[in-house]
C-alpha cells in the first residue's frame, strides 16, 4: 500500500521522536540544558522532522557545515498534535484553504507544514512524503518551554551508521524504528492535504 502523505515516526504512548541537526555548540548547549540555550536563535524559524532518513537526507548524515551534530528530541505527543492543529502548508495546496485566503492564513501562521519526499538509507526519494513541521515566534517559544520531554545527541551513533552505510553494510532494521502516527481529526488531515 502506497502512503503518499502521513506522518512516519517513532513514538510511544507519551512522546513522538522528532530530529534536528546543529553545530557543535547549540546541539551541547542543548543537550546539557535540556532545552535549546542562548546560541540558539529564537528569532528564526525552526524546523523539527519525525522522519530520521529525511533527516539523514538533509544533513547528508551530519556532514553539512552548521548540522554535523543530530539530535533527536521526543517531544509530548499533545505538543506534537496542537502544533499540526496549527500548522499552514508552506504552498498552496490544502483542499479547504486556497489562493488569497490561503495567503491570508499563511502570513499570520506560526507553525508551517512542508511535505518532501522521504528517503531511503542511501538518500534515493521513496513513495511517500516525509513531513517537516517549521515554528517560529510564540508557538517555538511554547514548544521550548512545554513542548520537549528529552534532548538526546545521535551523533556518534550516525557516524557509526554512516560508516556502514558507505561500506555497504548498514542494516535498515538497525535505525530507528517508524510507523504510522495516527492522525484521525478531519480539519488537520485536510488542512495539511493529508489523504
Amino acid at each position: 500500500m502506497t502512503y503518499e502523505r502521513e506522518v512516519f515516526a517513532q513514538y510511544d504512548r507519551q512522546c513522538i521522536r522528532v530530529y534536528q541537526a546543529y553545530n557543535e555548540e547549540i546541539a551541547r548547549e542543548a543537550v546539557e540544558l535540556q532545552t535549546f540555550g542562548e546560541h540558539f536563535n529564537e528569532n528564526r524559524m525552526t524546523w523539527i522532522k519525525p522522519s530520521f532518513l529525511w533527516m539523514m537526507y538533509r544533513s547528508n548524515w551530519g556532514t553539512r557545515k552548521n548540522q554535523e551534530c543530530i539530535l533527536a528530541l521526543d517531544i509530548y505527543r499533545s505538543s506534537f498534535e496542537a502544533l499540526l492543529e496549527k500548522a499552514v502548508l508552506t504552498s498552496p495546496d490544502a483542499r479547504d484553504c486556497t489562493g488569497e485566503e490561503w495567503q491570508k492564513v499563511f502570513g499570520e501562521a506560526e507553525v508551517y507544514c512542508q511535505w518532501d519526499p522521504d528517503r531511503s538509507i542511501n538518500g534515493n526519494a521513496i513513495n511517500r512524503a516525509a513531513i517537516q513541521i517549521g515554528l517560529k515566534k510564540g508557538a517555538l517559544r511554547d514548544f521550548l518551554d512545554t513542548g520537549i520531554s528529552r534532548i538526546a545527541d545521535l551523533t556518534p551513533l550516525v557516524r557509526k551508521w554512516n560508516a556502514q552505510r558507505k561500506n555497504g553494510i548498514l542494516c535498515a532494521k538497525d535505525l530507528p524504528s517508524e510507523r504510522m502516527y495516527p492522525i484521525a481529526d478531519r480539519a488537520v488531515r485536510n488542512r495539511l492535504d493529508m489523504k
